[in-house]
């Protein structure tokens, strides 16, 4: 069975290496969505949604050192890999952009949703990372990436609100 930290046995031993390899996969997945996110408060029409992105940019930033905390918690480097989840969901922000570019009543719903899908996205890696860290005993782990979690959770309601309060809402003829 696996050891932490001299703490003896590691319960759910078996969840190590799934819990790694999600761990890098999200850690890239952060640092893909930095430059994802730098295009889409680009291509906001809203002033709220714009700030929207750029805030969540600052938040990305600090999931990436709470990724690096967790990682030195379990004994083990910083390191993500390429997410291809990540890099298609961004390859799609770009193609919606780029096809409602010309529709401004348009534009900052097909924002919304590609961003919301990406949220989506990262809720449940989280989601899962954070259940095989309690599942193992890392309460350490758990809290940091829990926090991050909660936080993605109030970007994805944040989106709607902003969905359902202006960029849904069609002007009245």
């Amino acid at each position: 069975m696996a050891q932490i930290k001299g703490n003896g046995n590691m319960p759910n031993a078996h969840l190590h290496e799934l819990l790694v390899d999600e761990m890098r996969d999200i850690m890239g997945a952060e640092r893909q969505l930095l430059k994802g996110l730098k295009k889409l408060a680009g291509a906001a029409e809203s002033p709220t949604l714009k700030q929207a992105f750029e805030e969540h940019y600052d938040q990305t930033e600090n999931h990436i050192e709470r990724l690096k905390s967790a990682f030195l918690n379990l004994g083990l480097h910083a390191r993500g890999k390429k997410c291809k989840a990540m890099e298609g969901l961004l390859k799609e922000a770009e193609e919606i952009t780029e096809e409602f570019e010309d529709s401004p009543a348009v534009l900052d719903a097909a924002l919304i949703a590609a961003a919301q899908k990406v949220e989506h996205y990262e809720i449940a890696s989280y989601g899962c990372i954070v259940t095989y860290a309690e599942l193992m005993e890392h309460r350490e782990v758990k809290e940091l990436l829990g926090q991050t979690l909660a936080e993605e959770k109030e970007t994805d309601e944040r989106l709607t609100e902003i969905a359902m309060t202006e960029a849904n809402v069609g002007e009245a003829v």
